[in-house]
């Protein structure tokens, strides 16, 4: 005990037949350790159980053992037992084996530190890898590794806590016009053209479009229900859940989306309402590849006027804005839009010309209504006495001088 002279509080040192001295200590598992190294003074050794002791005491205490586990098998073992959306499952299979495992797989967890990670990213970068799939395959990392810090209570510390790692630059993606969807669906084969316009209104996204069936669509009520997803994986294509909780929803669609969907009900599918809504010709389950094979959809793009990388996911876009210029708050927007986070609603708030324009306009409404009810009251006052005509008064040069019958106000009353 503490006060017990010549014995430790905590662990032992003992000499050795070699004139060193060893420190040993019980852990909070109940397993007997030595320290790693032997010591050359009895003091050394018991500063080092000090250390030990006050690790122990703060929680940041681990097995020395526990980081000699390799990454690789716990890496593999992280994948496997997370619950995850089967297509973001071979995601992270391919960023493990393609990016993490080849560099950094044999290394033990506790040998990892922020320059093996610097120097990972670098050798990523300077072998081809783009910056995106490095910034994923960093995240997958620190994803692991923070789970041997936090919950396997393995490593003390996570490597991956470096600024900047984990973002890259994303280019705007172009929004198509009303005008450009419009024309690129009537240069789509007639069975997709209703495909790009719902694509285009609704915000859904291809995997929920191509797992609609007909008992999903209420055309009285103008809405689709979006209970699922149709996946793309290696070997097969799976309907699950949407892509997160906030995907299931109920999205209202414009008359313009409406009727064309309507049309193309009556026309290409089945009356049973596990029907799909859009199919391949032959009834198939759509494919993306397959899609722009079967539509041509470079050259439809090129048609419409619209530029070449423009992607399907991107008519999502144009429907988006539309909701956010019509004043819709980031709540709404976040349902519609299927998201469980703020950011992507935000985006599309942000800095809407469009909206500006019609706040604008508004404005100029409410500008004449009112010049035009002044004007009509000042005509309408009762005069004491004639008066000398006066000569009329120059207006300032930027003709915003308050009377009713200034060059501005005749204006706006005229426009």
């Amino acid at each position: 005990m503490a006060g017990s002279k010549g014995r430790r509080r905590f662990g032992n040192v003992r000499r050795l037949p070699s004139g060193r001295f060893q420190a040993r200590y019980v852990g909070p598992d109940g397993l007997e350790r030595k320290a790693p190294r032997t010591f050359e003074t009895e003091r050394q050794a018991g500063k080092w159980l000090t250390v030990v002791e006050s690790e122990i005491i703060k929680g940041d205490w681990s097995a020395p053992e526990a980081g000699e586990i390799k990454l690789e098998p716990y890496g593999r073992k992280w994948i496997a037992e997370r619950k995850l959306q089967p297509r973001s499952r071979e995601n992270y299979e391919d960023l493990f084996r393609l990016h993490i495992r080849p560099h950094l797989g044999g290394l033990a967890l506790g040998a990892i530190k922020p320059q093996t990670i610097r120097t990972w990213r670098r050798t990523l970068l300077d072998g081809g890898t783009t910056e995106p799939q490095a910034v994923k395959a960093y995240s997958l990392l620190r994803a692991i590794l923070n789970t041997a810090v936090k919950e396997d209570e393995l490593i003390r510390q996570n490597p991956c806590r470096i600024p900047g790692y984990d973002r890259y630059h994303t280019p705007e993606r172009p929004v198509a016009t009303v005008a450009q969807v419009l024309s690129l669906a009537e240069r789509m084969p007639a069975r997709f053209s209703a495909l790009v316009i719902v694509a285009a209104f609704s915000g859904l996204r291809w995997g929920e479009l191509a797992a609609l069936r007909r008992g999903d669509v209420d055309l009285t009520a103008g809405t689709v229900r979006v209970p699922r997803k149709l996946a793309a994986l290696r070997n097969r294509m799976e309907f699950g859940p949407p892509k997160s909780e906030a995907g299931n929803r109920v999205v209202t669609l414009p008359a313009a989306a409406r009727l064309v969907l309507a049309d193309h009900l009556d026309e290409f599918v089945g009356k049973g309402p596990e029907a799909l809504v859009f199919t391949g010709d032959k009834g198939a389950v759509l494919r993306s590849g397959n899609f722009r094979r079967a539509v041509g959809w470079a050259a439809a793009l090129r048609a419409a006027g619209m530029p070449d990388g423009f992607h399907f996911h991107d008519l999502r876009h144009t429907g988006n804005n539309l909701a956010a210029a019509t004043g819709a708050s980031t709540r709404d927007l976040m349902h519609r839009m299927g998201h469980a986070s703020m950011r992507a609603a935000l985006i599309y708030q942000h800095a809407n010309s469009e909206r500006d324009r019609e706040i604008a306009d508004a404005m100029d409404r409410r500008i004449t209504k009112q010049t035009k009810r002044a004007t009509a009251k000042a005509k309408q006052k009762p005069t004491k006495g004639k008066k000398a005509t006066r000569p009329a008064r120059k207006t300032a040069s930027d003709g915003t001088a308050g009377a009713t019958g200034t060059p501005m106000a005749r204006k706006i009353k005229e426009s």
